[in-house]
């Protein structure tokens, strides 16, 4: 399509600031060799480029996975429909040539002619210095080690210029794992401590711009907001070298807009886009549409237990029966996604997670409750979310409003920003909100510890502390450890029945990762962060 005729068949579409450039991102791409060119559109891009950066928002999540490597990733396996999966349980070398695991301590040996993007070759050193800055930073990433009792750099041991031992600090199944996630990438230290500063002795300003990985790709521009491109790493040793030479990522506000550019082939994939359009792409088969659930995730309702009046249960309880399950399944979701409410009431709890609670709408009972705690007539609050991924939240939030409405609560919707949206749920000041967690880490345990724990981290939405989840928690990762699993089975119904009972957060639907792409690209794999992993990926 010439860009006069492209210009021409979208002048009926909704007017958005994305339309005059994305012709030109378009035909650029197509100069260049398109079958070795990736185009993504989706609705926002990353604010931060580095994994380790203050409030990274989850686009940045797929940089740095693409751009930077670890000591070990997961096999493949496959899954539902066929789909490539990753393998929870199989791990392989990424930089890591070797991998001894002994009774408290794994080693790596390295391969040899590893290089980070710059020519400079991959040492031990570099590796200690990257998972002493993820246990050290702070926030998310050093949440996220602890999550595998990885806490101290004296559980980082160079053993020599290829070798480095990581120490356990006790015996856990989680530590394996949570060294194949995106947080314990490998950085180039000695690049990074050239741009560090006293007041930033890790380097976050530097790398925030730009990636110091060793991985497939490495960004060649970044335009916050608008545009994202990586060429292909040709020295990469982490796995088969990638079919995709570069990759235009560029954000395009407008649902029909990058519906428009899918359909006409001037794009190559979307995500995010309207759950409506994924059913009708779907029907009409010109396009390949995926359409996996999150593993080991929930979209939901959650509510400060710190402000009142959400500190009290039975406001939140009224709040749980009074939400419109049904109708978001309905009109927000178009049957993409599994419903994680109006459970039986005689079934029994399971060893499992996500599994739907009990509650479902019922606003006589809802008002009973608020009239219990003293709020017959309700209250005035607001209810916030990411406008990253506005398709579906605002809907959802406006159907909450009006169904609140019912009980004299009266709710101001707050959009959020998505360049702010990590920052706004550490501050932990939202009294009411919707977001969706996903555990990386396919465990019970390890959501619970993340979203329930009274360490509180930024996932903890609500504020929630209580000595008796945190002691279900805790020993269902002890059990875990020792395989005592009749101890771990009482735990994890232990932690699941009180989150239930004290319903600080509501889950209402484990959602679908919804992925429509052309016909001729093919190597899509879901992977535990939901983002796309473009190494694999080819152009027919």
């Amino acid at each position: 399509m010439k860009r006069r005729d492209f210009l021409k068949s979208v002048s009926g579409l909704a007017a958005g600031a994305a339309l005059p450039v994305v012709p030109s991102v378009i035909s650029s791409a197509k100069a260049d060799a398109r079958s070795e060119t990736l185009l993504i559109v989706s609705e926002g891009g990353p604010n931060n480029l580095d994994i380790h950066g203050v409030g990274t928002n989850v686009p940045g999540y797929e940089v740095s996975w693409n751009c930077y490597d670890r000591l070990i990733s997961h096999e493949m396996k496959s899954g539902p429909g066929g789909v490539p999966y990753y393998d929870r349980d199989k791990f392989k070398g990424e930089l890591a040539d070797d991998m001894k695991i002994s009774d408290m301590s794994v080693t790596f040996k390295l391969k040899k002619n590893a290089k980070f993007h710059d020519g400079t070759p991959v040492t031990a050193k570099d590796v200690k210095w990257s998972l002493d800055r993820a246990v050290t930073v702070g926030g998310f990433p050093t949440f996220q080690m602890s999550a595998g009792s990885l806490t101290k750099p004296e559980q980082f041991v160079v053993v020599d210029d290829g070798t480095v031992r990581v120490d356990f600090a006790k015996k856990d199944r989680l530590t394996i794992p949570d060294l194949a996630v995106i947080v314990p990438c490998v950085i180039n230290s000695e690049l990074v401590k050239k741009n560090a500063s006293e007041k930033d002795p890790w380097g976050l300003e530097y790398t925030k711009q730009q990636t110091a990985g060793s991985g497939a790709y490495k960004v060649t521009k970044w335009t916050a907001g608008t545009e994202v491109v990586m060429e292909r790493n040709e020295d990469w040793v982490g796995g088969p070298l990638p079919k995709i030479k570069r990759v235009i990522w560029r954000m395009v506000p407008q649902a029909g807009n990058r519906r428009a550019l899918l359909e006409r082939g001037d794009a190559d994939i979307s995500y995010e886009l309207p759950f409506k359009d994924f059913q009708e792409m779907k029907a009409n088969g010109k396009l390949n549409v995926v359409s996996l659930p999150f593993s080991n995730g929930i979209q939901y309702i959650g509510m400060n237990v710190t402000k009142p009046p959400f500190d009290n249960v039975k406001v939140r309880q009224a709040v749980a029966y009074a939400l419109p399950y049904q109708k978001i399944m309905d009109a927000v979701m178009f049957g993409l996604a599994n419903p994680m409410f109006g459970a039986a009431k005689d079934k029994p709890t399971e060893v499992a997670w996500p599994q739907p609670h009990k509650y479902n709408t019922d606003i006589e009972k809802a008002k009973a409750l608020m009239a219990e705690a003293g709020l017959a007539n309700g209250f005035e609050t607001t209810i916030s979310f990411d406008l990253n991924f506005a398709g579906v939240n605002e809907p959802l939030c406006v159907l909450v409003q009006e169904s609140l409405a019912q009980l004299g609560i009266k709710t101001t919707i707050n959009k959020v920003p998505g360049a702010n949206w990590r920052t706004e749920l550490n501050k932990k000041e939202m009294p009411l909100f919707t977001n969706v967690f996903s555990g990386w880490l396919d465990y019970p345990e390890y959501f619970f510890y993340w979203c329930y724990h009274g360490n509180n981290s930024v996932f903890n939405t609500m504020s929630y502390k209580s000595a008796e989840m945190d002691k279900f928690i805790d020993g269902a990762r002890t059990a875990a450890a020792t395989g005592d699993m009749a101890t771990y089975d009482t735990d994890v119904k232990g932690f699941v029945d009180l989150a239930f009972a004290d319903v600080p957060r509501i889950p209402l639907y484990q959602p679908f990762v919804n992925v429509a792409m052309q016909k001729n690209i093919s190597g899509y794999q879901y992977w535990f962060h939901r983002r796309l992993d473009y190494r694999a990926m080819t152009k027919g």
